[in-house]
């Protein structure tokens, strides 16, 4: 059995908050999980946002800023590793390495969309600007199964394309057949189905960051916010633990979020 920790969208841009990045470092160091998860959509990308093409959003936008906002916050979320392991040099054997798990986002495979829609800017705008050393990188909607848990960033109905969203939980795993873990929406859902083969689990959890997404408005900002350690996982079973982030800042800032933030 293996501890899954699981680190939902984190959208990061030029001018966010990134302090949470290095409370669930030093989490995950504390807690030593086998695999680390990130969902997905952790290079925010605004510069090549199809929807605010055109607009007054756009201005002052740079590209290579939002790869150099999204490189130095994954660095923050692995520092504390490599610190310790770094401290460790001499007694290889004490080292911790986790198998570390990177889903690309549909904000990440903006810059696919934008090379399709414009081939004169390959290799000016590419993947392979995103860093993630030490990563093991899947493609978008690419499903990686982990001990029975099939993850991606999000799943969709194979007639469409469309990606499963007004769905409830109970309908999601009827629908997509077994355990599974996905980011893409803002908040948490979690549900149970069991089968003849076990239960199956289903978990929706795409929110890890502390700014507020301006498209959402006034009334859609206030959702869940955090990580999940999924304890004791086999065979697409586990017993989930939800961390959020105001407990994180607790725990390392020693304030409650909201002082953290704006005290």
């Amino acid at each position: 059995m293996t501890v899954h920790l699981i680190v939902p969208d984190t959208q990061v841009k030029p001018g966010v908050r990134t302090d949470h990045l290095e409370w669930i470092g030093q989490y995950i160091l504390e807690r030593k999980p086998d695999v680390v998860v990130h969902l997905g959509d952790h290079w925010d990308l605004p510069s090549l946002s199809s929807y605010d093409k055109g607009k007054r959003a756009m201005e002052g936008r740079r590209y290579l800023d939002d790869v150099q906002a999204g490189n130095d916050a994954l660095a923050l979320l692995t520092a504390p590793i490599k610190r310790y392991n770094r401290s460790r040099r001499f007694r290889k054997t004490d080292e911790y390495a986790p198998r570390l798990v990177l889903l690309r986002g549909n904000h990440e495979n903006r810059i696919e969309r934008a090379i399709e829609d414009n081939a004169q800017i390959e290799g000016a705008v590419s993947l392979d600007h995103l860093e993630s050393p030490g990563w093991e990188v899947h493609d978008f909607l690419e499903v990686v199964f982990i001990d029975g848990v099939a993850y991606s960033h999000y799943f969709y109905n194979p007639m469409t394309g469309r990606p499963y969203g007004g769905q409830s939980i109970d309908t999601r795993l009827k629908t997509i057949g077994h355990s599974f873990t996905m980011g893409h929406q803002q908040g948490l859902w979690y549900g149970l189905r069991p089968t003849l083969g076990g239960m199956h689990h289903g978990l929706v959890a795409g929110s890890c960051y502390l700014h507020d997404e301006v498209y959402l408005g006034p009334q859609a900002n206030d959702n869940w916010r955090g990580i999940v350690v999924c304890h004791q996982a086999e065979n697409g079973t586990y017993d989930p633990m939800f961390v959020s982030l105001d407990y994180l800042c607790r725990r390392y800032e020693g304030v409650a979020l909201g002082s953290f933030l704006y005290g």
